[in-house]
C-alpha cells in the first residue's frame, strides 16, 4: 500500500508516518498544499491521500478540488480541526471519502485507512483468500491451510500487491512504485530477490507466482 500524507504539523506527521509504516505501508510526506498538488500530478501510484485542510501555500480543499477536477478517484481521508464543521461538509461535497477531526486515535485512523483501501479494491473484508492462502490485512498475517507463514515486512507488502491483483500481470516497475517510498533505492534486481524469497515460502500445492519474462509476475492458482 502506498500513502501520501499532506500535513504541516511535523509532530503529527511523524506520528502518522511511524504508525502507517509499522502497519506495512510505504508512506510519503509533504508539508504544504502546493507540494501535495505537485506530487499528485506527478505520481499516480498512491492508494490513499491523507489530507490536512489547514495547509500552507494551498488550502487542503483546493488540493482536493483540483485532484477531483483531474478525474482522479484516489481515496481521500481529510484531517480537520474538531470545530470546523463547514470545512468537513465542503470536503465531503468536494469528493473526500472520509474525515477525522483532530485530535484522533491513531488506531482508529489505521482502521479507516484499511476500510478506504478495501473499498478502492472492491473488497468488503480485510481478509484476502487465494486458494489455501489467506492473508489478513488488519493483522498482517498470512496462512496456508491454516498454518502461519513467516514473512518479512517486504515480503508481506509484495504478497499484498500480488493478491490484490491475483490473476493479473504486475510489472517490476509497478511493484517498486507500490512498495517503495521517495528516496528509497530499490532496484529491479532486488524485486527479483524478494519474489524468489516469497516463492520459496508460499508456493505449495496450487499456488504459483508465474514469471512472464520481460514483463513481470502473476499470482496464479494451478488447476487440479
Amino acid at each position: 500500500m502506498r500513502i501520501l500524507i499532506a500535513e504541516d504539523d511535523q509532530v503529527l506527521a511523524d506520528g502518522l508516518l511511524r504508525t502507517l509504516r509499522n502497519s506495512g505501508a510505504a508512506v510519503d510526506h509533504v508539508a504544504s498544499g502546493s507540494e501535495a498538488d505537485a506530487a499528485l500530478m506527478t505520481h499516480t501510484e498512491f492508494d490513499l491521500l491523507i489530507l490536512d485542510l489547514g495547509l500552507p501555500r494551498m488550502h487542503g480543499l483546493e488540493v482536493l478540488k483540483k485532484l477531483r477536477g483531474r478525474g482522479s478517484a484516489l481515496p481521500v481521508l481529510i484531517l480537520t480541526a474538531a470545530d470546523s464543521v463547514e470545512d468537513r461538509v465542503q470536503g465531503l461535497d468536494f469528493g473526500a471519502d472520509d474525515y477525522m477531526a483532530k485530535p484522533f486515535s491513531l488506531q482508529e485512523l489505521e482502521a479507516r485507512v484499511r476500510a478506504l483501501t478495501r473499498r478502492k479494491a472492491g473488497a468488503t473484508s480485510s481478509v484476502i483468500r487465494h486458494g489455501p492462502l489467506v492473508y489478513d490485512q488488519a493483522g498482517r498475517v498470512a496462512t496456508i491451510d491454516g498454518k502461519m507463514v513467516e514473512l518479512s515486512a517486504r515480503e508481506l507488502g509484495l504478497l499484498e500487491v500480488l493478491l490484490q491483483r491475483a490473476g493479473r500481470l504486475v510489472s517490476k516497475e509497478q511493484l517498486v512504485e507500490r512498495l517503495c517510498e521517495w528516496g528509497e533505492e530499490v532496484s529491479l534486481n532486488a524485486i527479483e530477490v524478494y519474489v524468489h524469497r516469497l516463492r520459496k515460502k508460499i508456493e505449495r500445492g496450487p499456488i504459483r507466482i508465474a514469471t512472464v519474462r520481460g514483463l513481470g509476475y502473476c499470482l496464479e492458482k494451478i488447476p487440479a
